[in-house]
């Protein structure tokens, strides 16, 4: 890091002094990090650091750009980091600058766009050290800290859900529940533990979790919050996908009903506090809806109502567009129009291109089409590349 750190703030025409005054980090552990006395610091000292020099944390804290960097580390490798810290988190040898509350709160709020925009490898550099610092400031920052490594850990355990690391994204929800006090910090942790469920397969579980917490966090509508709303309408989603798959379409739709209301009481599609996880609205039901269409094998429906749902307006990396135009792609699969399929791949490819490479549903659409082609053009080749199909 140290040369790193010496390198951008000569670029930037910053002595050591100069850039200690402008981050309020001291100068001699500048000194002793540019002198190679200390390879590390805490992450939220870097931030202050890198925000002084205009530049982002990970340039800082990942290793510099070369031959080596460009290639794309194997999913386990990459991972192993985040899920070492939260089974046996890191040491604090040498880091006199203690984390805080406020700095860690900042540290997270930075970091939310890394997640929303699924930039997993920058993620995966810099989350084992968030979660070290987020572990001490638990210990000693009281609720607030507490609350901190709650946020964290929501975050992680969707993150590592969404990457397919099931176990350690279970370890990380679990970490979130021993520390949540809040029901509405609970229920957005069970949320994600749904979907957790809903990727290994536990469907009966999946669905038991998402009602008896839906139950717990019904509002009373004519008063409820967006927080509430959000909270209760992505329980009763969670239970809809849960019942679809079992075979129960009944209460699915029954689900998806009460689901749609809290839609139509929120009014719009709205993030209560900016979380983008907790992101919920009547076309957020609309696209659930289409999915639990293809569940049951109704590719017509699918299309008929993508046709109708504004996803043009929702941010390019958003999972929840993106699972849809997926539901799209294999609708076309399914009428055999290959080439809107491919152009549905490469839409995603293009905003999403990580989240897509974990995409299991995606390498079974595109897996299909190409079986169905003699030769492959050089653009669908790079397709399957991007998306992990074996030629």
């Amino acid at each position: 890091m140290g040369k790193r750190l010496q390198g951008v703030r000569k670029r930037r025409g910053l002595t050591q002094r100069e850039l200690a005054s402008v981050s309020g980090v001291s100068v001699s552990l500048i000194r002793k990090l540019e002198q190679g006395e200390r390879a590390d610091t805490r992450l939220e000292t870097a931030r202050r650091l890198a925000v002084a020099l205009r530049v982002p944390t990970t340039s800082l804290v990942s290793p510099a750009a070369g031959a080596d960097q460009d290639a794309e580390p194997d999913g386990d490798d990459q991972w192993a980091p985040v899920r070492q810290a939260l089974v046996r988190p890191l040491g604090s040898a040498d880091m006199s600058e203690a984390p805080t509350v406020a700095g860690m709160r900042d540290l997270i709020d930075a970091a939310l766009p890394l997640f929303s925009g699924d930039r997993f490898r920058e993620l995966s550099l810099i989350l084992p050290a968030m979660i070290r610092d987020a572990d001490l400031i638990a210990e000693t920052g009281g609720p607030a800290g507490r609350g901190v490594r709650v946020r964290l850990m929501q975050l992680t355990g969707w993150l590592l859900t969404q990457t397919r690391q099931f176990g350690a994204a279970d370890t990380a929800l679990d970490r979130s529940l021993h520390d949540a006090s809040d029901h509405l910090q609970i229920a957005a942790t069970a949320n994600t533990r749904c979907w957790l469920l809903l990727r290994q397969g536990r469907l009966g579980e999946a669905r038991e979790l998402a009602v008896r917490w839906a139950d717990q966090v019904e509002p009373r509508i004519s008063r409820a919050t967006p927080a509430e709303l959000s909270a209760w309408g992505w329980l009763l989603l969670r239970a809809s996908a849960a019942a679809v798959r079992d075979n129960r379409p009944g209460e699915a739709e029954d689900t998806l009903r009460y689901a749609n209301s809290a839609a139509v009481a929120m009014g719009r599609e709205f993030a209560p506090g900016d979380d983008f996880l907790r992101a919920f609205g009547p076309v957020t039901v609309a696209l659930k809806r289409a999915e639990n269409a293809m569940v049951v094998d109704r590719p017509d429906l699918v299309l008929k109502l993508s046709a109708r749902i504004p996803t043009s307006g929702m941010r390019a990396t958003s999972n929840n567009r993106n699972r849809h135009l997926l539901d799209v792609a294999e609708a076309h699969t399914r009428a055999r129009d290959y080439a809107k399929a491919i152009d549905v791949l490469q839409e995603i490819r293009a905003s999403a291109p990580e989240w897509l490479s974990n995409q299991r549903y995606a390498r079974d659409i595109f897996g299909r089409i190409i079986a169905r082609r003699r030769t492959l053009t050089p653009d669908m080749r790079i397709l399957a590349d991007a998306i992990g199909v074996p030629m």
